[in-house]
């Protein structure tokens, strides 16, 4: 395999502390930005509300924010408006938070629009009313469902290696999704269920990293470095699997950052959300699952 970073010898274990305040400090700072904003901005998903998909017969490119704008004056909270497919199909989906009894949303958005774009006629294409007992009910299905996938992975990795490396690897995964609630809170983007899938995402490709360190974590246990201080053997395992980080991490970072700058705006929350995720993801497999494990060496030892 092809290095880029050979022999390298940080002391990445020696860190771990300044890393561990610089997370709690991110976790707070998000956790103060929800109580400003009084909870998550939650998309239609989850919160209900009417979705109304327009095609314009002409380009409406660079008419986005204007036509937020308008939308905005209605009354109906703040839209989100996105082009969908390609920007030669002139299509558009509006979605606002509020859910009216037969058209009454989607009269005021069509009057709205005729009035100011009277040579750009368009059609409606799709109108979708979600209900909040609806949406109540994806929240509270999108939270158990990232449970039973974190309590899924402590069960494999309990059994693949055992009990203090399961531990060890779920409690970064943890850390990486308030890590990215905190970004989004702090930015004010919506929680959608687009961005519950870049969560799942982001626990794989979290998970997928910390199991090559700890993969030679074990290896090294077994093999030449028997007898060497833990925290050593952790932090010489880190040191043998970073060109691989850094080789991984850099070329999938260009693919979704590439998606966060060329995508539609559709796309552009879960690219975020992968970016953010995935760069967190890198940092906490070592310098939070590997902290742990030698916290728990200290009081319950792994390696005797």
């Amino acid at each position: 395999m092809i290095e880029f970073v050979k022999n390298s010898r940080i002391n990445f274990i020696g860190a771990w502390r300044i890393a561990v305040i610089c997370s709690l400090l991110a976790i707070l700072a998000g956790i103060g930005s929800v109580a400003v904003h009084r909870g998550f901005n939650f998309s239609i998903d989850f919160v209900g509300g009417t979705l109304t998909q327009l095609k314009f017969q002409k380009s409406i490119q660079g008419d986005i924010a204007e036509i937020r704008s308008i939308i905005a004056e209605l009354g109906y909270g703040s839209p989100e408006v996105k082009t969908i497919g390609q920007a030669a199909n002139n299509e558009i989906q509006v979605m606002v938070r509020k859910k009216a009894e037969g058209t009454l949303v989607v009269d005021g958005i069509k009057r709205a629009l005729q009035e100011k774009y009277a040579g750009n006629p368009f059609e409606v294409r799709r109108v979708e009313n979600v209900g909040p007992k609806i949406g109540g009910e994806l929240r509270r299905n999108a939270i158990i469902a990232s449970l039973l996938s974190l309590l899924a992975i402590l069960i494999y990795v309990g059994f693949r290696f055992n009990l203090p490396f399961g531990v060890a690897a779920v409690i970064p995964l943890f850390h990486d999704t308030l890590i990215t609630l905190s970004v989004f809170s702090l930015l004010n983007r919506e929680i959608s269920l687009t961005f519950l899938a870049a969560l799942l995402t982001i626990i794989g490709y979290s998970l997928n990293d910390t199991i090559v360190i700890f993969d030679r974590i074990r290896e090294n246990i077994r093999g030449g470095l028997r007898g060497r201080k833990f925290d050593e053997i952790i932090n010489t395992s880190i040191n043998q699997t970073f060109s691989r980080t850094v080789i991984t991490t850099t070329t999938t970072l260009f693919v979704v950052i590439a998606l966060f700058v060329l995508g539609s705006e559709a796309i552009k929350d879960f690219a975020l959300a992968l970016l953010v995720g995935m760069s967190v993801g890198t940092y906490s497999s070592i310098y939070i699952a590997s902290p742990v494990l030698i916290w728990w060496q200290k009081r319950w030892p792994v390696v005797k």
